[in-house]
Parts: C-alpha cells; sequence; structure tokens
C-alpha cells in the first residue's frame, strides 16, 4: 500500500467529507494503535467527533469500500501489508462516556476501559462487574467478543445495545437480539457499537472491593500485563485450558523473530522487541500445530487478525481452513 492510495480514497469521497467534524487522517500507521505495537498502515483513518458526527460519515461512505472499526487495540494484530479502506477508531471524548442509567444500572460509551466499568460500580455499590477489571480492553470488544473472566461474561450483564450500521442507521439490540455465545457475538454483521446500558445488583462495597483485589493480584501475578501483548491468544476448547494444551506441547517461551509465548503465561503472545505482524502471526500459527500435533485438539485464535500480508511474507494456517 503507497502514500498515494489513502490520500486517493480520502478525495474519492467529494465534498462530503467538508461537514465531517471529525479526523480523517491517510495512511496511518496502525503500529501506534495497537497493544502489540506492531503492523501496517490502514489506508484511511477516521476518528469520528461523536456519533451524529459517525452516522454522517457512513452516509457518505460507498458501500465498496471497505470498513474495519478499532477500539483501544487491545486484541487485535494488524498484518504488515496493512489494512485497505477506512479503519474507524472510535475517540474518548465521543464515546467514553460512563454514567449511572438508574438503580444498579450504568451506561457505558463503546470506548471506555473495562476496568472503569467495574471501578465505576464499586463506587456506586453495584456487583457483578468484577471481572471487568481483569478484562485489558474496551466496551466495543467486549461486547463484540462476549469478553469475560473469572467466572463472569459481558452477557451476564447486557440491558441493550446501541449501534450504527454501514448505512448510517440507528440501532437498539435487547441481550437476546445479541445471540451470544462464549467469546461471541451473534449479533448482525457490520454493527458499529456506540454505547451499551448494563446492570448488576446492589452489593456491599468491601465484597466488591476484595473481589476486584483478587482479580487484580491474579493478573499481577499471572500474566504479563507490562508486555507488548494483545491478551489470550487462543480461546479455551471445551473441556481444556489453552494455555495448559500450550504448555503441554512444549510452546511456553517458544520464540519466532521478536514474537514469543509468554514464559508467565503460555498463552499470551508477546513482542519482545520489533516483532513484525508476520512474526506474531507465524508464531501464532506454529503453536496451533504443535498443541494438534501433541493432543490432537485444534486451537481457535481469540485475538483478532486483520489486514493484508506483504506478498512473500504470507501466513497460511498450519491447521484449519484458509483464510484471506
Amino acid at each position: 500500500m503507497n502514500k498515494v492510495n489513502g490520500e486517493r480514497l480520502l478525495a474519492s469521497l467529494g465534498e462530503g467529507v467538508k461537514d465531517v467534524r471529525g479526523r480523517l487522517t491517510p495512511n496511518s500507521p496502525m503500529d501506534r494503535v495497537t497493544w502489540f505495537r506492531a503492523g501496517g498502515l490502514a489506508e484511511l483513518m477516521f476518528q469520528p467527533h461523536d456519533v451524529e458526527d459517525l452516522v454522517a460519515f457512513l452516509k457518505i461512505l460507498p458501500g465498496e469500500v471497505p470498513l474495519l472499526v478499532v477500539g483501544v487495540g487491545s486484541n487485535l494484530l494488524v498484518r504488515d501489508g496493512g489494512i485497505p479502506g477506512v479503519v474507524i477508531r472510535l475517540s474518548a471524548k465521543g464515546f467514553g462516556d460512563l454514567e449511572l442509567a438508574g438503580e444498579n444500572r450504568i451506561r457505558a460509551g463503546a470506548i471506555c476501559p473495562d476496568k472503569n466499568i467495574a471501578a465505576m460500580a464499586l463506587d456506586h455499590g453495584i456487583g457483578g462487574f468484577e471481572f471487568y477489571y481483569g478484562i485489558p480492553g474496551s466496551l466495543g470488544g467486549a461486547l463484540k467478543m462476549n469478553a469475560g473472566a473469572n467466572g463472569g461474561e459481558t452477557r451476564n450483564r447486557v440491558v441493550e445495545v446501541h449501534a450504527v450500521d454501514r448505512k448510517g442507521a440507528v440501532h437498539v439490540l435487547s441481550n437476546a437480539d445479541m445471540n451470544y455465545s462464549y467469546r461471541h457475538s451473534g449479533a448482525p454483521d457490520g454493527l458499529i457499537f456506540t454505547h451499551a446500558v448494563f446492570e448488576g445488583y446492589a452489593e456491599d462495597k468491601a465484597t466488591i472491593r476484595a473481589e476486584m483485589d483478587a482479580v487484580r493480584q491474579h493478573r499481577e501475578t499471572v500474566q504479563p500485563i507490562r508486555e507488548k501483548t494483545g491478551g489470550s491468544t487462543f480461546k479455551n476448547p471445551d473441556g481444556h485450558s489453552a494455555w495448559k494444551l500450550i504448555d503441554e506441547a512444549g510452546c511456553r517461551g517458544l520464540m519466532i523473530g521478536s514474537a514469543q509465548m509468554s514464559p508467565m503465561h503460555c498463552n499470551f503472545m508477546i513482542n519482545t522487541g520489533q516483532a513484525t505482524g508476520y512474526e506474531l502471526e507465524y508464531l501464532g500459527e506454529t503453536v496451533r500445530q504443535r498443541v494438534h500435533e501433541h493432543s490432537g485438539i485444534l486451537l481457535e485464535w481469540e485475538i483478532k487478525r486483520v489486514g493484508q500480508f506483504i506478498p512473500g511474507y504470507e501466513v497460511r494456517p498450519f491447521m484449519g481452513p484458509v483464510t484471506a
């Protein structure tokens, strides 16, 4: 992807972009956005000012232009060839609101960090959100993948989700509409989550604080939270822990280039220096193959991998169907 492409895409949107209040950046480096600190350029990045600005932009964006939404980049691996089309990155100013929405209810914007929701719940004596304190991401990603930890899941707390579709229409989805399952949402494709309403239950603050302290201690003890990582790399197969399968296959600490399966928690992939997207994805596929050879179990990626490969540096799945 060369520099002129992003500028050409921006120019192709015509006069309508003059009414957009958010920031439009051609050829935007994704290694500044993701927690892995790796990957190529976004052809055009848009940071909408607020929901109305997002709606206005989507109404002028041609349907054939590829579109990807990112949050804080915590669970995202961008390939080195970059991302064609438009990347929408929601801003904290426009999508980071956090407020009470009734008795034991919280309204949160899509870019709001999960741990901030847990902290607010503690402040107001609302139980059921302690698990969010241990999830290093934002609400939009949590809604999309039914994020969970320490026995809690997003689907247990969701009341309604507000979203915008590709054509700029606004939607309100119930918990049932989200069609949640383990680490997955079956909500209609193409929706951009803007905010959601959650419900917990009245709980003693000391009890909530104790549970949050336990979550924090667990993370600091067993997870490489100060490294350049994307969190859990693979989903837990039914009846198994991914990290145990990886460990038993001899992949704890395994390295390819500057990419490594963490010696501390071997289901966490880390960038130890200047790892490329290619090295990180190649390492992940190597682990999938070794685990399958050892146990017969095929691990499924939890980290979302996006974008294009650089020609000659493609990573094909070692096990399972080929994906673009």
